[in-house]
């Protein structure tokens, strides 16, 4: 075993890298604005030269602009990543907001690389979130209040006002990649296995075909 000094070291490093290994890296440089044009493929996007960057490489219009909610879940999201809007790049934020309609529903989904901030600019929006010992925490969030979500746990977002409902969800991350069970069950390409569905869900087969039906398109 180990003396104990070495142990003491071991864990001392472990708890301050701790917190740097749950975010994206941090820059080494004052900014890096992602250049969309660039073809290397890496863990982000490469910087434009700092010659050519501008004033509105730090400026963004993406989420100004309602989008539409006629869909069967009655909400819609606009991201601001670093993608559209290059001055995020290497920063590890981003922004997502989300428009819903009455009754609307963001489907319980996750975010893998990121933790979550919601907050709630008009309406009255229910967010909630699972965790690993199966337990709900949920609250009815209104105009201006604050809902934290832990990264990569299940959570939703419905919107239980009487009218329309509007949100910000920001994020500690470029890119916080979205996994949402009812897609990446029913929707996927290739098809996931039917026995493997059967079974998971104590259906028959003829009863995964019929929820299967329902994502067809998505």
């Amino acid at each position: 075993m180990a003396p104990l000094p070495v142990l003491l070291a071991v864990a001392f490093v472990a708890a301050i890298m701790a917190p740097h290994a749950l975010s994206d890296p941090s820059p080494l440089q004052d900014f890096c604005v992602a250049d969309l044009k660039a073809t290397t493929p890496v863990d982000g996007f490469p910087c434009k030269p700092a010659s050519t960057v501008v004033d509105d490489d730090f400026f963004s219009r993406a989420i100004t602009a309602s989008a539409s909610t006629r869909n069967p879940f009655g909400v819609n999201a606009t991201r601001a990543t670093a993608s559209t809007f290059p001055g995020l790049n290497t920063l590890g934020l981003s922004i997502t907001r989300v428009d819903m309609a009455p009754g609307g529903l963001n489907p319980p989904h996750s975010h893998p690389r990121a933790s979550e901030l919601v907050m709630v600019l008009k309406g009255e929006v229910t967010v909630g979130f699972t965790t690993s010992a199966n337990q709900l925490f949920s609250k009815a969030v209104r105009e201006n209040e604050l809902f934290v979500v832990p990264r990569g746990l299940q959570h939703f977002q419905l919107n239980t006002g009487a009218g329309d409902a509007v949100f910000v969800a920001m994020f500690d991350s470029q890119s916080p990649g979205a996994v949402t069970p009812t897609f990446s069950l029913f929707a996927t390409k290739p098809a996931m296995p039917m026995e493997v569905l059967a079974k998971t869900f104590l259906m028959t087969e003829d009863e995964v075909g019929a929820m299967k039906s329902k994502f067809d398109g998505f």
